[in-house]
């Protein structure tokens, strides 16, 4: 199952996901990352259903813009709702590969380069449209000493949680091991699209939360 096709099926569940307490604090953490000021346009690539665009309207106020892309029309749907009452927020139906913006003050990007078959390509032009600062938020194995212990329960919430086309495929996934395994997957486009963000800025900063599953790298572009 395509990730458009499986993220839309299950718009409701990934909306409870992305706004569970908790998770707000991460988002928060990500758009301080950006240092936006108002008037600063930002724009969220794979906004899903919009949890990171109120946190990035209160930073750029009323004067400044905000622009989600995504592919998936039920999570735009929730983020359009989400948002309705901002006349300077707008989503876009759109490939992040393959932005329809010319020029940004920042950039971030949400559990989404885990999804794309070159995300150090994505980082790149992202960095590309960048005026100042680029944000990932991102979930990957942990190397904190508690948080290997819970390495296993990792494996298995991303592959459960991985575009599957039957509850069957999501359970061998869920038990699945080996480098071949959906989080290990994961770990090697995070570490890919991390890498591209390292080459491409300056003054960055890295935050982990969640007993190091998930972090926040940003860094200013030159």
């Amino acid at each position: 199952m395509s990730v458009r096709a499986f993220y839309g099926r299950y718009a409701d569940l990934y909306d409870a996901i992305a706004t569970a307490p908790g998770v707000a604090r991460w988002r928060e953490r990500a758009a301080d990352a950006l240092s936006l000021a108002p008037g600063d346009t930002v724009v969220e690539m794979g906004c899903g259903t919009g949890a990171n665009l109120p946190h990035l309207r209160e930073r750029v106020g009323s004067e400044g813009r905000v622009v989600g892309v995504d592919l998936t029309r039920p999570l735009l749907d929730r983020a359009r709702e989400r948002t309705a009452r901002w006349e300077n927020v707008a989503v876009v139906e759109a490939d992040a590969t393959r932005p329809p913006v010319a020029r940004a003050d920042a950039v971030l990007a949400s559990f989404v380069v885990g999804m794309l078959p070159d995300p150090g390509a994505a980082v790149d032009d992202w960095c590309d449209l960048a005026a100042g600062r680029v944000a990932l938020l991102d979930a990957t194995s942990s190397t904190h000493p508690l948080g290997r212990l819970l390495t296993p329960a990792f494996g298995a919430f991303v592959g459960a949680g991985a575009p599957a086309d039957s509850p069957v495929d999501s359970f061998r996934q869920a038990v699945e091991r080996g480098e071949d395994a959906p989080n290990r997957r994961l770990d090697r486009r995070v570490g890919a699209a991390r890498d591209a963000l390292v080459s491409r800025t300056v003054d960055r900063r890295y935050e982990e939360h969640a007993l190091g599953f998930v972090g926040v790298l940003s860094g200013r572009v030159e």
